[in-house]
């Protein structure tokens, strides 16, 4: 058996690496001899996330255009020539076999630069509104791996493949009840508990309007695990040590496999990630897309959901008016809460990572 030297590359986002990481350990599991390095964007949290996972990575000076301030586009630009000569120079060093992108500033220049040197490339798009450099990449690209159906609107739609996102293997591991699950993590087994989860940086207005809830919230019966992200920890904490009888703040969940399993109902973020995760667990969850990514894409990861009765959508505007009202109107509905969660579960789209792996063999197996 040929043993494979495969790059991987993008990030800027753990909603582009953990779907990286998971096709690495994919490839690993197929064949463990498996040659595999990283490219990312220096100083974006793949330099650190990838490392710890077990895996070389290299770093471009690469960084996104403003679309405010035109004029330090000069500086981008200067970036992205070095990133395309580092690029270059990976490819001279490393000779893979392949190259895979998902999307982010890293995967420009890498894959533009494996494309021109010949070597195939396939591209996994996480959301169900393509990203910039996925959009560029995509006619020379042997095959693009989507979430979503419907995405010729972006790609030639030979190339397109329906696959899901890959996503963290030890989320669905867990074989704990739900019972077993709250007392792991000290969580009451007599109240409904909302998890609320920001990302790992945190998200202010979900904080805020989840803080404005509490009272209505513990008078519905319910409980919040609240994960408030780093940047608003502290803050946060001083709202709910007056709550901790309803509300255990934390800054970062580990165990988000436990954390899943012993909530009934969960405020989220729209990335393309969680969306993925909660498919596949089937949970009844309001939504709140971040207005602050590109082409407003969590909207559109949300609205996918809306349009299937999967999931409640709330604007990040109008979240502080309204996120109280819904959480407690889905902890007082039960058979809500059981539709939105089978809707949400017929759209898994399950072993993603192993069909990305099996569509990369196949492509290799063509190029030999």
């Amino acid at each position: 058996m040929k043993h494979y030297r495969i790059l991987i590359s993008g990030g800027g986002t753990g909603g582009h690496i953990f779907p990286a990481l998971a096709i690495a350990n994919a490839l690993r599991r197929r064949d463990p001899d498996t040659e595999i390095l990283f490219v990312g964007a220096e100083g974006r949290m793949e330099m650190e996330r990838v490392p710890a996972a077990g895996y070389d990575i290299i770093g471009l000076p690469v960084s996104g255009f403003n679309r405010k301030k035109i004029l330090s586009n000069v500086r981008v630009l200067a970036r992205l020539a070095k990133s395309m000569l580092r690029a270059k120079k990976v490819l001279r060093d490393f000779k893979p076999d392949m190259a895979i992108g998902v999307g982010g500033y890293a995967s420009g220049p890498m894959l533009k630069e494996a494309q021109k040197h010949g070597i195939p490339t396939l591209l996994q798009e996480q959301n169900s509104y393509a990203g910039v450099t996925n959009k560029l990449l995509a006619k020379k690209a042997k095959a693009i791996c989507v979430a979503y159906p419907g995405m010729e609107r972006f790609f030639p739609q030979e190339s397109i493949i329906l696959t899901g996102n890959p996503v963290r293997q030890n989320i669905l591991s867990s074989d704990m009840s739900k019972e077993e699950a709250r007392k792991e993590l000290g969580l009451p087994s007599h109240r409904k508990i909302v998890l609320v989860i920001g990302g790992s940086l945190g998200a202010r207005t979900i904080n805020e309007s989840i803080a404005k809830a509490f009272n209505k919230i513990e008078n519905a019966g319910g409980y919040i695990l609240w994960q408030t992200g780093k940047l608003y920890a502290d803050e946060c904490r001083k709202m709910a040590d007056k709550y901790n009888n309803v509300v255990k703040a934390t800054p970062f969940i580990s165990r988000m496999d436990l954390a899943y399993k012993a909530a009934d109902v969960v405020v989220s973020r729209a990335g393309a990630g969680t969306i993925s995760e909660l498919q596949l667990l089937g949970k009844p969850t309001i939504l709140i897309p971040s207005p602050n990514v590109a082409e407003d894409h969590q909207r559109k990861n949300a609205e996918a959901l809306v349009k299937c009765d999967a999931a409640v959508m709330i604007l990040d505007s109008d979240a502080p008016a309204r996120l109280g009202n819904e959480v407690v109107a889905l902890l007082n509905d039960e058979e809500r809460c059981a539709t939105l969660a089978r809707n949400v579960k017929e759209m898994a789209l399950r072993d993603a990572d192993e069909k990305i792996v099996d569509t990369i063999y196949n492509i290799l197996a063509e190029k030999d």
